[in-house]
């Protein structure tokens, strides 16, 4: 049975427990990271505490990122449960008010902290292997997708309905062009081998790990360029991926029934997963 760690103690999974006025659970008022362990060691921790600083900063919630006494939860939660591989989830929430109410509570309520780790095999992926096949549907998310925030029922609903059509994620449209997956940044390849992903905006998270595969692309010398594509020109391009920080690089084959390619992984999405496995092997802490 797995220990967790709930507003300041850690328990075993089938002990924890929350209040039912905590706005995540009422309003979904609350933002999360997700860190992946390899050989028991946090993949860009930092990046990650950043973003979360930047999250809270966003939304208003009263709570000051440590980083020091986050890394020590996060070791102690791996260490606890013998994660070797596999995730560590972290979520802040504005806190649980006596009651109900849209109105943000008083500044004395203590924020909630939960974390909890998940075994998984990154490294090692049928995924990856095999490549995705995707289905596009509109983008029908609140316009403030930089913030990570825990409203994640369009994108759980997406992948319900890619599943459904027999694929494996969902692309997501505004405007007619692609914003990115359903938990994930999305990508192309063109004819010149130039990778091209939409630009930072409200309009998508600004992940982690696609800060790190744009720099891998540069130690390859490929050129990327950062702009909005169309499920089309998806369509007709060399290559397609998606980066996360549970799925690193996972090549995308085929999308709304259109293979992408010779319809098999390629070889630059190959090439930046491998790479990126090994760099953060290497910077692990």
């Amino acid at each position: 049975m797995r220990t967790v760690y709930v507003n300041g103690k850690y328990v075993p999974e089938n002990e924890a427990s929350v209040s039912i006025f905590d706005r995540a659970f009422l309003f979904a008022d609350a933002v999360y990271e997700v860190t992946s362990v390899l050989e028991g060691k946090l993949i860009d921790f930092h990046g990650h505490m950043t973003r979360l600083e930047r999250s809270i900063r966003e939304l208003g919630i009263n709570f000051t990122v440590d980083s020091d006494a986050l890394l020590a939860i996060h070791r102690e939660l791996i260490s606890k449960n013998n994660i070797t591989e596999g995730l560590v989830y972290l979520q802040v929430s504005r806190g649980a008010a006596s009651d109900r109410d849209f109105m943000f509570p008083a500044s004395d309520v203590e924020p909630g902290l939960v974390l909890f780790t998940q075994a998984k095999s990154l490294i090692k992926s049928a995924a990856a292997d095999r490549g995705l096949k995707v289905a596009s549907f509109p983008d029908q998310r609140w316009r403030r997708c930089d913030i990570k925030t825990v409203q994640l029922l369009y994108s759980s609903l997406v992948k319900n309905e890619a599943a459904k059509k027999g694929a494996d994620d969902a692309w997501l449209v505004l405007d007619g062009k692609v914003t990115e997956g359903s938990s994930n940044n999305a990508y192309i390849v063109d004819e010149n081998n130039t990778i091209i992903t939409r630009e930072l905006s409200n309009d998508i998270l600004h992940g982690i790990t696609r800060k790190a595969i744009l720099q891998c692309a540069a130690e390859l010398d490929l050129k990327v360029e950062e702009r909005a594509f169309t499920i089309a020109e998806a369509q007709k391009a060399k290559e397609a991926f998606i980066t996360s920080a549970s799925s690193f690089v996972y090549p995308v084959v085929e999308i709304d029934d259109v293979k992408i390619g010779e319809g098999t992984p390629g070889p630059i999405a190959k090439r930046l997963r491998e790479i990126y496995i090994e760099a953060n092997l290497a910077a692990a802490i």
